[in-house]
């Protein structure tokens, strides 16, 4: 079994797995890796639809050089106590996020302030911590508070992105809120239509599915909202 690190013919092979729609699974398969080490490698090199394998590789080795030298910057680490063990979860919370549709950025910004001891950071920490622009931060913070999932706080002169522990419960209420869009839409064309025309047909189908999904997320919503409350009361 070969070792953890990739070669760049096996980048070359990752690339073409992409690009003929294999699956994360096939392509671990056929290299002889780990499903995990197929998922990393993609999800910090630019994702499923951004893989190229020279990029990636040299990528890696820039990695490697900047860490050899890891100059010490007087910044203070935006996670304290950082190990490589914290580290490795932290890319394969981002990995995993990824392969369920988030983009790679996006998901690492959220893995950092997730992760962090504080579960808030600001934009220079993050520029800090990730390497990347402060104009990658905002984009990928936009996106998530577009969906909830991250607040901003001002700090004095500066902000501070905060993720908490109701993050969960808003990101599922948002998305019952969406299910609920789709059953009046998919409702409305269904009168438009006439339900006993198959383009009724489908859009009434497709309103009873979200208007049930959307009631039962709601529920589950404040049924884990409740729970919470009495947990924090004990």
């Amino acid at each position: 079994m070969p070792g953890d690190r990739l070669t760049a013919e096996d980048r070359r092979r990752v690339a073409e797995g992409l690009a003929a729609g294999l699956t994360y699974a096939e392509i671990a398969r056929r290299l002889g890796r780990s499903r995990s080490t197929v998922t990393r490698e993609i999800a910090r090199n630019g994702g499923p639809h951004g893989y190229l394998a020279a990029r990636a590789q040299h990528a890696t080795s820039w990695r490697a050089r900047r860490r050899r030298r890891a100059p010490h910057t007087g910044v203070p680490s935006a996670h304290a106590g950082d190990t490589p063990t914290m580290r490795e979860f932290e890319e394969q919370f981002v990995a995993m996020m990824v392969e369920t549709g988030m983009a790679p950025m996006t998901a690492k910004v959220f893995a950092a302030l997730f992760t962090s001891e504080g579960g808030s950071l600001t934009a220079a920490e993050l520029v800090q911590h990730l390497q990347v622009s402060p104009a990658t931060i905002s984009h990928a913070i936009r996106w998530l508070e577009g969906r909830e999932m991250v607040a901003r706080e001002r700090e004095a002169r500066r902000m501070r992105y905060v993720v908490d522990v109701d993050v969960w419960y808003r990101t599922w209420a948002a998305s019952a809120r969406s299910m609920a869009m789709w059953a009046a839409t998919t409702r409305h064309g269904a009168g438009i239509f006439g339900t006993d025309t198959p383009t009724g047909d489908r859009l009434h189908t497709t309103s009873q599915f979200f208007e049930l999904l959307g009631h039962d997320m709601a529920q589950a919503a404040e049924h884990w909202r409740q729970a919470l409350s009495m947990q924090r009361q004990r």
